[in-house]
C-alpha cells in the first residue's frame, strides 16, 4: 500500500495535482506513515519505491538542509526506517532534467482474460502463474508482448501491479512468481539469492546419460560472437554454474524424461548444461542444434518446464505450487507412454539465506581458527625438520594449497546410485 498523507491523498495523486504552480509540483509539506512492507529498507529507497519522481540528489539536498526529517529528526538518506515512522517531505520542486515516465497503454479484454487465466496460485503477498511457452517475461528488442506487460490486470484489490522477481526465457513454460508487495518482493528476492528457493524443471533430454543423478558443475559466460544472445562453458572466466539432474523415465535409448534443479541462476544455465554434457534438451536447437528433434509426432518446441517453486511464505510456511504442462508438452508425453503423476519427485530442503549474523558468526569461527593454527604454530617451533609434527604440518600444507586453488573435478559428479544402461527407471532414488 502506498504511504498516504493526512489529506488522505497518496503520494502521486500530490504529484499529479492539476491545481500545483507550474515550479513546483506541491506547495505544501507532506507527511508519510512508513508501512509494514517498507519495514528496514533505506530512506532514499523509500522515495525510490513511492515518489520515483523526486531525485537522489533532491533527497540528499533536503537533508542537508534540514528539510527531510523522520519523527521529527534530521535525517540522512541512508537511514533504516521503520513501520508507524512519520516522514516529513518539503515541498517538491519540479526537476525538468528527469525523463518523464511512459505511460502504458491500456490493456484490452482479451489480453486482461489471457492474464487472469494464467493465475494458478494468488495470496495476499504472491501470485504465481503458469507461463505459456512463447511469452517472453520482460520486453526487448521488438518484444511487444511479454509478462511484464500484462501486469496490470493482476493488480486485484491493491493499487498496484505485482513485480516481477525471477524470470523463464521465453520458450521455457511453467511456474513464474510474482510479488505483490514491495516488502514480499525485497522476501523473495532474499531467497533466491541465498539458494533456499526451490524451483524444479521437467525437460526430455536426447540420449540417456550414464549416471542415473548426477552433479553438473561448470562455470558459464556469454558467447562473444552472439552479441550475449548465446551461453557457453567458460572455464577461465565464466561465472559459477551448478546444477543436478535426476532420471525419472528412459524411453529405450534414445531419450530421457528428467528434472532438473538449477542451484544457481545463470542465464540459459540448464539448456547449456544439458547440451555440455551431451544431452541437449528436445526442440532448443539453439544448443543442441540439429540433433536436439525427436521424429514422429513429437513438436519441435523446446520441452523445458519449470514444474514446481517451493520457497518461505512472507506470511509463514512454504509456498509450494505446481504447474501443469503446456499443450505440447503434455502430447509429447502420451506419445512417450509417459504419466506425469509419476514424475515430482522428493524435493531436498534448501539452505536459508545467509544473514549478516550469520556470516558474523562464519567470520568470529574463521579466525578462533586461526589463532589456535597460530597458537600450534608457536608451540612446535623447537622441532626438528624431521620430526612426526613437522612433517605432518607439510602435508597438511600441501593439501591446503590444493584447496585453496580450488583444485578439483568440474564437470558431472555421481549423486546417486548407478545402474546398467539398458535397465529402466522410474520415480527416482
Amino acid at each position: 500500500m502506498r504511504p498516504i498523507s493526512r489529506d488522505g491523498r497518496s503520494a502521486v495523486d500530490v504529484m499529479n495535482d492539476k491545481n500545483s504552480k507550474p515550479s513546483k509540483i506541491s506547495d505544501d509539506v507532506q507527511q508519510f506513515a512508513v508501512d509494514q512492507d517498507d519495514d528496514g529498507i533505506r530512506l532514499d529507497r523509500w522515495f525510490k519505491r513511492h515518489m520515483p519522481q523526486v531525485s537522489f540528489a533532491m533527497v540528499s539536498r533536503w537533508s542537508r538542509t534540514g528539510q527531510l526529517r523522520v519523527d521529527g529528526k534530521r535525517a540522512d538518506p541512508g537511514l533504516r526506517i521503520t513501520p508507524g515512522q512519520i516522514i516529513r517531505v518539503p515541498p517538491i520542486e519540479k526537476d525538468d532534467s528527469r525523463p518523464v515516465p511512459k505511460s502504458r497503454m491500456p490493456l484490452s479484454d482479451a489480453q486482461i482474460s489471457k492474464a487472469l487465466d494464467m493465475v494458478i496460485y494468488k495470496d495476499k503477498s504472491a501470485i504465481i502463474i503458469n507461463k505459456p511457452p512463447g511469452l517472453a517475461t520482460q520486453g526487448g528488442t521488438k518484444m511487444t508482448q511479454h509478462v511484464d506487460g500484462l501486469l496490470d490486470a493482476l493488480c486485484y484489490e491493491n493499487d498496484h501491479r505485482p513485480k516481477l522477481v525471477h524470470r523463464l526465457d521465453k520458450d521455457t513454460s511453467g511456474a513464474l512468481l510474482l510479488a505483490r508487495t514491495a516488502g514480499s518482493a525485497s522476501h523473495f528476492s532474499k531467497h533466491f539469492a541465498g539458494r533456499s528457493a526451490r524451483k524444479i524443471y521437467w525437460a526430455i533430454i536426447m540420449g540417456v546419460p550414464d549416471i542415473d543423478d548426477g552433479i553438473i558443475d561448470l562455470p558459464l559466460g556469454k558467447q562473444p560472437s552472439s552479441g550475449g544472445e548465446k551461453m557457453q562453458v567458460d572455464e577461465e572466466n565464466g561465472q559459477s554454474a551448478k546444477s543436478r539432474y535426476r532420471i525419472i523415465e528412459r524411453i529405450g535409448n534414445r531419450a530421457a524424461w528428467v528434472e532438473l534443479t538449477p542451484y544457481t541462476g545463470r542465464t540459459h544455465q540448464l539448456r547449456v548444461h544439458m547440451a555440455a554434457i551431451g544431452h541437449p534438451i528436445v526442440g532448443d536447437g539453439k544448443y543442441g542444434g540439429k540433433e536436439c528433434f525427436l521424429t514422429g509426432e513429437i513438436s519441435r518446441k523446446m520441452h523445458l518446464h519449470a514444474r514446481r517453486i517451493r520457497i518461505a511464505n512472507p506470511n509463514g510456511g512454504k509456498l509450494d505450487v505446481r504447474a501443469d504442462l503446456p499443450e505440447h508438452f503434455a502430447a509429447t508425453m502420451d506419445a512417450l507412454g509417459l504419466v506425469a503423476a509419476e514424475g515430482d519427485l522428493p524435493i531436498d530442503e534448501g539452505r536459508e539465506p545467509i544473514t549478516k549474523a550469520i556470516k558474523k558468526k562464519i567470520a568470529k569461527n574463521h579466525s578462533k581458527t586461526m589463532r589456535k593454527d597460530q597458537r600450534g604454530a608457536r608451540r612446535s617451533r623447537g622441532d626438528g625438520p624431521n620430526s612426526k609434527k613437522s612433517a605432518s604440518r607439510k602435508v597438511g600444507g600441501k593439501r591446503a594449497e590444493r584447496v585453496a586453488s580450488g583444485a578439483h573435478k568440474v564437470g558431472v559428479k555421481k549423486s546417486g546410485p548407478k545402474k546398467g544402461k539398458g535397465s529402466p527407471k522410474k520415480g527416482g532414488r
